[in-house]
């Protein structure tokens, strides 16, 4: 995952006046707090911005950039936001700290740097480093693992620089460096009137990025599994009733036979009015995302309840909606960039024009518009770099359908060969799998007393059939992103049918060259410990998909 440190050119013995300097932050405890430190003739100002609940404040200072043995030198309540540093010794360069409080714990700002009163004022350093070849003016970067770059901070003659972190040494302005891990370089530049700068790295390593087409990834994907009705809950994760996801959830889902997951998440009820997605919010998805890839899981992370505005399939919308859209997932692609490709990002979920009658043909403009999404999602992702460039991406048929999606799909043009997935879903016949007041309780072949027939056997294996032709056959995979049949209390016997559905199902599909992925709000795996609380039906799930 990319580090996100701030860059921080520090003046060490700045005169009265100097310019303010970049903020500093640290966050922890659902709190957030960024520091800037600047020197003036009789002391140092300290300003800082906090966001979240905050219990108490603290002000640290130390003669090094490092904490160790740092001294408290103030005690403030929990609404200030600046302080004068009074006992500063004149031409010392000191390094500050805001020690911040929450209940959930104590965390610290990022060290914020200046010195008490000097007449020599420091240069500006510009920040460029060089990955696989290409300079960027930058204080941060990804380096696939295994390779190298080169830090070069800008002035380019004068003065003198010292290098500390990263494996960088000497004096050299030019660092090379091989990370193993993620790491954090500072240089240190010192002028002709002996002024010093200070510009640090912030150097994340790129997870692997396999030679592997999507659909040979496809393969390893089978079968997956939802994590529903939690990170795609409104307002919040435990809102449908479900406990918070935690590690042992991903470890009992892998255990029990499962390769991949789809982790539906909102993100529009976690947006300000500029559709800014709450650093809490992305902190809370990337831990979740963490937690499955600790379990050994592929990931699908995706859009899914996003309240209606992707659905204003209309040409009036689409510019709006592109935009909109753009953000988020420029936003959600920057935050996951480092990631390697066992995580997949899906654009959306099941869009499609609002309220249209059921049964209605969808129009020209609703597929055209649900349609460009595709584009916008894929060219957003690929825009934000690093293993972005060439990660796998799922883009769906209009209201994951499978028949509009034979007839009506169009792919998007991407940058890079062989990293797309299709989408759909399964859930025929409605009246035995999803419509919980309905009456159908038998299905297939071993049905008693048969309704809706058209929906038995022969049609599952000609609907996976039209995915096979139409995108798999063609080296474009096809994930069954949702599907499942769910008991009615009213109907005992309906077990051993739902179970019947379940197994054919999924082993058409998997036949076929789908990698299914059973919806899952609970039911079966204990979101709590991971235990496995149906093994009859999950045992059914994990060998017809063998």
């Amino acid at each position: 995952m990319r580090l996100l440190l701030s860059t921080l050119l520090l003046a060490l013995g700045a005169s009265a006046g100097t310019a303010a300097q970049a903020q500093s932050c640290g966050s922890g405890g659902g709190a957030t707090v960024c520091l800037v430190a600047n020197g003036a003739a009789d002391q140092v100002q300290l300003n800082w911005t906090a966001s979240g609940a905050i219990n108490g404040l603290e002000v640290y200072r130390n003669t090094s950039a490092t904490p160790t043995g740092r001294s408290r030198i103030a005690s403030l309540s929990a609404k200030a936001t600046s302080y004068a540093d009074a006992t500063a010794a004149t031409g010392t360069p000191y390094w500050y700290w805001v020690k911040f409080s929450t209940a959930a714990g104590s965390y610290n700002s990022s060290a914020a740097t200046a010195s008490r009163g000097s007449s020599c004022a420091p240069t500006a350093v510009t920040p460029y480093i060089n990955v696989s070849g290409t300079w960027t003016q930058t204080a941060s970067a990804s380096v696939p693992a295994g390779e190298s770059a080169v830090l070069g901070p800008q002035p380019a003659t004068g003065g003198m620089w010292t290098w500390n972190g990263c494996g960088t040494a000497g004096g050299a302005r030019e660092q090379t460096i091989r990370p193993t891990a993620a790491c954090t370089a500072t240089a240190t530049y010192t002028n002709a009137c002996g002024a010093k700068s200070l510009q640090s790295f912030a150097i994340g390593i790129a997870g692997p990025m396999r030679n592997i087409t999507s659909l040979q990834m496809s393969k390893e994907m089978v079968p997956g599994w939802n994590v529903g009705n939690t990170l795609d809950a409104t307002p919040t994760e435990t809102s449908w009733g479900n406990p918070l996801i935690n590690q042992a959830l991903m470890t009992g889902i892998k255990n029990a036979g499962f390769k991949s997951i789809r982790l539906p998440v909102t993100w529009t009820t976690h947006v300000d009015a500029n559709d800014n997605i709450d650093p809490v919010w992305m902190a809370r998805v990337t831990q979740v995302v963490k937690y499955a890839r600790n379990a050994g899981l592929y990931v699908v992370l995706n859009l899914h309840h996003e309240g209606g505005w992707l659905d204003n399939v209309l040409y009036a919308n689409q510019a709006a909606n592109n935009a909109r859209l753009a953000k988020l997932w420029t936003q959600i692609a920057t935050n996951f960039r480092d990631f390697d490709d066992y995580l997949l990002f899906a654009g959306l979920n099941e869009v499609g024009k609002e309220n249209a009658p059921w049964g209605v043909p969808p129009q020209k403009e609703w597929l055209d518009v649900q349609n460009g999404y595709h584009q916008v999602f894929v060219n957003a992702v690929r825009a934000t770099g690093g293993n972005n460039a060439k990660r796998h991406l799922v883009v769906q048929g209009y209201f994951t359908n499978i028949d509009t999606a034979y007839d009506y799909a169009v792919l998007p043009t991407d940058t890079v060969a062989n990293r797309l997935f299709f989408e759909v879903h399964y859930y025929d016949p409605y009246n035995f799998t999803i419509n919980g007041d309905g009456t159908m309780w038998q299905w297939g072949a071993t049905a008693t007393n048969p309704t809706e027939t058209w929906a038995d056997e022969p049609y599952v294996d000609a609907q996976f059939q039209k995915m096979k032709t139409r995108f798999i056959d063609k080296g474009v995979p096809v994930i069954l992103g949702e599907y499942g049949a769910y008991l009615k209390p009213a109907y005992p016997g309906m077990a051993p049918y739902r179970k019947a559905w379940a197994e054919y199902v999924t082993h058409s599909s998997v036949q076929h060259g789908l990698v299914p992925m059973w919806w899952d709000t609970g039911e079966m795996i204990d979101r709590t410990t991971g235990a496995v609380k149906l093994p009859d039906m999950i045992n059914s799930l994990v060998n017809s998909a063998k």
